[in-house]
């Protein structure tokens, strides 16, 4: 058989969609706007409002805050929506907001994602699967953040800023660029310091394809490499397509940097 159970500590606004096998813990409070999906956990004090939607198998715990309007003075009280995919874990005091006219107005969340404590996620952003978050990492609006990305403790991104996948941003940066796909920054006003060569093995990325990132990565942003030092970005791309052209992981991020972007490209820090 299947069941959910609500507390009775717990309120429920009528309207809400709740799936089977759920289980609303004591003082949460769910809007008539919500869906949940089968196997949802709130674990007790969590709030959740608006049109939000949150997939099978998330648990989300105590104070955090999903759903609730932007912290964007734009926002006129349009309607929009926050999914949240399936499999999640949201820890203690994240906050999560819809999004707005400007963005879309929906935010949202892929699957297999592991939020920390204090996480917070704003209008319009878009993440995608098995990231992490680490505690108290926080995106401003209309960020977009890749698959495998890991968000260190601390760490803050400015609005309009892409992340690639399988990127690192270090505990306690300041995001103010793109990060490359694969892309390792650190910094108060971060900087590229290499590629993700950690994550990349263990995602069982093989050696030919690391070695061939690596490559690509000195040609691009090496500037003791010859024929680098006096080249344009545009034109290390341009070497590094005719070399790689038939790798998909490097010219993932030929592709990325040559995407149009509100943001410049994070670079590494020369001359230091």
């Amino acid at each position: 058989m299947t069941s959910t159970i609500i507390h009775p500590l717990a309120f429920v606004e009528d309207g809400a969609k709740i799936g089977s096998n759920c289980y609303i813990g004591p003082f949460c409070h769910v809007g008539s706007e919500v869906t949940l999906g089968d196997h949802v956990t709130l674990k007790s004090h969590v709030i959740i409002a608006g049109q939000t939607k949150i997939g099978e198998h998330t648990v989300v715990f105590p104070f955090a805050s999903l759903g609730h309007i932007p912290q964007d003075k734009k926002f006129k009280g349009e309607q929009s929506t926050l999914e949240i995919g399936s499999h999640n874990t949201i820890r203690e005091y994240v906050t999560m907001n819809p999004g707005t006219e400007g963005g879309g107005n929906i935010t949202k969340i892929g699957d297999h994602g592991l939020f920390m404590v204090g996480v917070h996620i704003a209008h319009d952003c878009q993440v995608g699967n098995h990231v992490i978050f680490a505690n108290h990492a926080t995106l401003a609006g209309h960020v977009h953040v890749g698959d495998y990305a890991i968000i260190g403790g601390l760490s803050a991104i400015h609005q309009f800023v892409r992340v690639g996948e399988h990127a690192m941003i270090g505990g306690m940066s300041g995001a103010e660029q793109d990060v490359i796909p694969y892309g390792v920054i650190v910094g108060e006003r971060a900087h590229l310091s290499g590629l993700n060569l950690i994550g990349l093995k263990r995602r069982s990325f093989s050696t030919p394809a690391i070695n061939q990132l690596r490559d690509a990565y000195k040609i691009l942003f090496d500037k003791n490499i010859k024929d680098s030092e006096n080249s344009t970005l545009l034109q290390r791309l341009d070497m590094v397509t005719a070399q790689y052209q038939n790798s998909s992981e490097v010219m993932h991020i030929v592709n990325f940097i040559k995407n149009d972007s509100k943001r410049n490209i994070c670079m590494p820090k020369y001359g230091s």
